[in-house]
């Protein structure tokens, strides 16, 4: 009865769970590893996107007239950055030239070591 049936063996299955463990075994890390570069690049995108909003609201202050923007006001403008939403965590801080721009988490997941930019207040870059 069992000599018409055709099927795989032991062997051949055991050889393909082989195969597909030592596939595993190399895709996982290679997939951690691209996952925290996605991280730390979407981290510079958004220190990127905050060195632009404090150009902008520096260059708006001075197209109005106010010449005398200072590092706090534009830090300020700033504020809590919600077109970031909730998937970044990102803190700034005065600095001696400008104001220095930190994401310590991506979508809930510390970035280690922490990212960080700064924005040069003009006429002080250099100095």
């Amino acid at each position: 009865m069992l000599r018409g049936e055709k099927g795989f063996t032991l062997i051949e299955i055991i050889a393909v769970l082989a195969i597909l463990g030592i596939i595993a075994a190399v895709a996982i890390p290679k997939y951690i590893g691209v996952m925290e570069q996605s991280r730390i690049n979407a981290a510079q995108t958004a220190i990127a996107e905050v060195k632009v909003q404090c150009s902008n609201y520096y260059a708006s202050q001075m197209l109005s007239g106010n010449g005398t923007t200072s590092l706090g006001s534009v830090q300020g403008s700033v504020g809590a950055i919600p077109y970031l939403g909730p998937d970044y965590n990102v803190s700034t801080a005065t600095a001696d030239s400008g104001i220095v721009i930190t994401v310590n988490s991506v979508k809930g997941v510390d970035l280690s070591p922490a990212q960080t930019g700064t924005w040069f207040y003009p006429g002080l870059q250099g100095s």
